[in-house]
């Protein structure tokens, strides 16, 4: 076991050598930069800028540098001084824009994952012991719907059902006077009842995916010997699902698990757009749309390391749960 969570955390190390070198040359495929970007729009609006002052905050920023040596200083800023860089848009430290969306964005995905993983896996696992009956057609053809529909207008419809059936300010987790105001009790339940809203959007084609997943592999290991067997001893049928086929018709979900880690840190981004929340969704992509490469950079790669490091979270507990994937020769 040791041995195979070593050799897992081997391959960690260059795999994100190689996600920060992509990521950081792909932000910077488009053409121009954030400086061209703004002088473009300030000319649009018939204002213009001291092209000294240009040139300076090229030489400041390194835009104007090969990208070697840009990478080297940012890289270098993140290793040896936690520095994510200086986002040119908001004229702040990158580390600080998003330490200040952090809480809610792990608020809204935490409370998303719990309300995937409880309904989902309940609903599939009811789905297939209860399998062609009334209450199997109706989960399907829910989760169905909820797949062919787009989270976007999901949440344009549930923003406007919030409306005008409870009464709930459409966009935003707190309603205006909470927005600005220090945590109480009365914030606290004002964002419960925002939260709703974008879990249940978020969650919707999350949740209907998991279904029909958990269903088809119990319905696979229902029919074999080994539950026949145990039936045929008197076992309870309670017990004999979730002592035996469940945890196989996990087994799926456990090597995915880890890849829900990034979610919490960006969430839905087209949703939290729709939905004016303040998490960090919108963050990148106003970073993308402006050319802020050192806040687009430095989200990205958060999410990259995330989604690494969950990876290996998922390899580590299948071997755990499964003892063919720590002996076995793939």
């Amino acid at each position: 076991m040791i041995r195979f969570i070593g050799a897992r955390i081997l391959y960690v190390i260059p795999t994100l050598f190689a996600i920060s070198l992509i990521s950081y040359f792909i932000i910077q495929l488009p053409p121009g930069d954030f400086l061209t970007s703004q002088i473009a729009s300030l000319e649009q609006q018939g204002q213009t800028l001291d092209p000294a002052y240009v040139d300076a905050l090229r030489q400041r920023y390194g835009i104007g540098e090969p990208f070697w040596v840009q990478y080297g200083k940012w890289m270098g800023g993140i290793l040896f001084e936690g520095d994510l860089g200086q986002s040119f848009e908001y004229g702040r430290p990158v580390t600080a824009l998003i330490a200040e969306r952090l809480p809610l964005t792990l608020i809204l995905g935490v409370t998303t994952l719990i309300f995937t993983w409880v309904i989902a896996l309940t609903a599939g696992v009811y789905s297939a012991v209860k399998q062609r009956s009334f209450a199997d057609y109706a989960i399907s053809t829910v989760g169905f719907i909820a797949l062919a529909i787009p989270n976007f207008l999901a949440a344009l419809l549930l923003a406007y059902a919030g409306f005008t059936l409870f009464g709930a300010s459409i966009g935003g987790l707190f309603s205006p006077e909470y927005a600005n105001a220090p945590w109480s009790w009365g914030k606290v339940i004002d964002l419960m009842n925002h939260l709703w809203i974008p879990v249940l959007v978020i969650g919707l084609a999350g949740t209907a995916g998991i279904i029909r997943v958990t269903r088809a592999n119990l319905l696979d290991e229902l029919p074999k010997p080994y539950v026949v067997t145990a039936r045929a001893k008197g076992l309870p049928e309670g017990k004999i699902i979730r002592k035996y086929p469940l945890r196989i018709a996990l087994n799926p979900f456990i090597s995915t698990a880890g890849w829900h880690l990034p979610s919490l840190f960006d969430g839905e981004v087209i949703v939290a757009q729709v939905l004016a929340l303040g998490t960090t969704g919108p963050l990148l992509l106003g970073a993308l749309k402006s050319q802020d490469m050192y806040l687009a950079g430095g989200i990205i790669l958060i999410i990259a390391v995330l989604t690494v490091i969950g990876t290996l979270m998922s390899d580590i507990l299948l071997a755990v749960v499964d003892p063919r994937v720590r002996f076995g020769k793939a």
